[in-house]
């Protein structure tokens, strides 16, 4: 078996390809990437942080984990708990260390768990860093080598290894980003789902602590997530929207496996999608917090972020799907927002890793400060002159294994010259390939990074011109796969 990164880490099927022996062989590599970055410095022990989400063993894989890097002479601070990737990517810019490793597939199905791959800075480890652990793994087992291991007992009796709690540095760096005064004078209700993730008690703590009466559903140890998919999108919010539907609350929050992605639902019952959600913090970071800084967005996400760049002359950058390429952009220059189709977003000021805590908490104070529901924001900013309607639909499909570049091929060399009856004015091929029609209409059709699916998105000026969109991109996505 070959142990491939893909767009955020490594992820496989536990007890198939995610075993403790093939978990301890990632550590190992990472263990070697991390000294071999220092050798020959004279410089402190290196130091990782290591967290772990509520997935099946998690707990138990990152202790392996732990035991590894220990047993390679590095320090390793050991989240005590459960807890979201967003707050295990703080503790190591808050502690100083040389990086991080978290145990989780995110949104994937619960069958799945993985291992994301953190820099010193907070954000993800870069491709380059990604490729020289997968090199170092077949290295390593190319020689028969067997990683080196401290047992945890051993290692925490040492002091090589100590836990530690994430939530005090974390709220901290929330309290710097966020109007809590404001919140709490706006005597706010908040539902929140934490979709049996591990954003599970911490964003309600978060909420109290700014004196909002909030409600958590799904927030029980569950780690086969009651079988949904841990992903904060329309069709599986339906308790939450449920919940919505007494009347209680002024907003519904919703954060998905590892808590870096964020969605919304109003007090109508109404789901506010990721790219309402990042088209709504960018217009309310100009207007009320008067911040500034370019746009960076990938490629599946929203035209409205280019509409709002216009106006209000921002840069805006498109970039492959994955957040590490918006965290790229982030250390690079003043990023105002950066945000992905997914949910993962963050905002200038803070770390560049997606955070659902910090946007959760940001949506509560633009409601706090605008005594507005998120819908009605929404229509407002999309009845302006300059922006217009846009609605979004995603299909995903289940796929074998196929070779992505031909796919790509095969897209270009059959390209349509129109689609829903609208011509195609030019197409994208970054990351899969995207149809942008002469009405700002757009089809992207891609393999996923991380699951063995094919995603097909649309965005359009309405519901019905999405879905014939996402049908007809189907036809031509199944066309094309019949040829490779």
């Amino acid at each position: 078996m070959s142990i491939k990164f893909g767009t955020d880490g490594w992820r496989a099927v536990i007890s198939e390809d995610f075993t403790f022996e093939n978990v301890r062989k990632v550590a190992q590599a990472i263990a070697d990437v991390t000294n071999d970055q220092f050798r020959g410095l004279p410089r402190l022990q290196p130091s990782l942080v290591v967290g772990f989400d509520t997935r099946f063993l998690s707990d138990r894989y990152a202790v392996a984990v732990a035991e590894v890097l220990a047993g390679n002479g590095i320090r390793v601070w050991l989240s005590q708990a459960d807890a979201p990737t967003p707050m295990i990517s703080y503790a190591i810019v808050d502690k100083w260390a040389d990086g991080g490793v978290m145990i989780t597939a995110s949104h994937n199905p619960p069958r799945y768990n993985g291992i994301k791959l953190k820099a010193s800075y907070g954000g993800s480890a870069s491709a380059a860093t990604h490729k020289e652990v997968e090199r170092r793994i077949h290295l390593r087992e190319g020689r028969g080598e067997q990683p080196r291991m401290l047992a945890y007992e051993q290692a925490l009796k040492a002091g090589i290894i100590e836990r530690f709690n994430p939530l005090p540095a974390f709220r901290s760096q929330m309290r710097n980003l966020v109007d809590f005064d404001a919140i709490e004078r706006a005597g706010l209700s908040v539902a929140v789902d934490a979709m049996y993730g591990a954003g599970r008690i911490y964003l309600r703590r978060l909420l109290e602590g700014a004196e909002c009466q909030v409600s958590e559903l799904r927030n029980e140890m569950n780690p086969g997530f009651n079988g949904i998919h841990p992903e904060p999108i329309a069709q599986h919010l339906q308790p939450l929207v449920a919940e919505m539907a007494t009347g209680k609350y002024h907003l519904g929050l919703a954060t998905d496996g590892d808590a870096d992605r964020i969605g919304a639902v109003d007090p109508d019952g109404r789901f506010i999608d990721p790219h309402q959600i990042m088209a709504l913090l960018v217009d309310y970071l100009i207007q009320d917090r008067s911040l500034r800084g370019s746009i960076a967005k990938t490629v599946s996400t929203t035209q409205m972020l280019n509409r709002l760049g216009a106006h209000y002359g921002l840069h805006v950058h498109e970039t492959p799907v994955g957040f590490h390429y918006i965290s790229d952009l982030m250390l690079q220059e003043p990023v105002l927002l950066g945000g992905e189709e997914s949910g993962g977003i963050s905002i200038l000021g803070h770390i560049p890793e997606g955070d659902g805590l910090l946007m959760g908490l940001l949506l509560t104070e633009m409601v706090a400060k605008r005594r507005k529901p998120l819908g009605v924001l929404i229509d407002e900013l999309m009845g302006r002159p300059y922006m217009g309607r846009f609605c979004y639909g995603r299909d995903d499909r289940a796929v074998k294994p196929f070779p992505k570049a031909d796919l790509v091929e095969g897209l270009i060399a059959n390209r349509p010259s129109a689609l829903t009856g609208t011509s195609v004015a030019q197409v994208n091929n970054q990351d899969g390939v995207k149809f942008i029609l002469t009405n700002n209409s757009w089809l992207l059709i891609r393999p996923s990074g991380t699951e063995p699916l094919l995603r097909i998105y649309a965005e359009a000026s309405s519901h019905e011109a999405v879905a014939t969109l996402l049908a007809e991109g189907t036809v031509l996505a199944q066309q094309v796969l019949k040829t490779i």
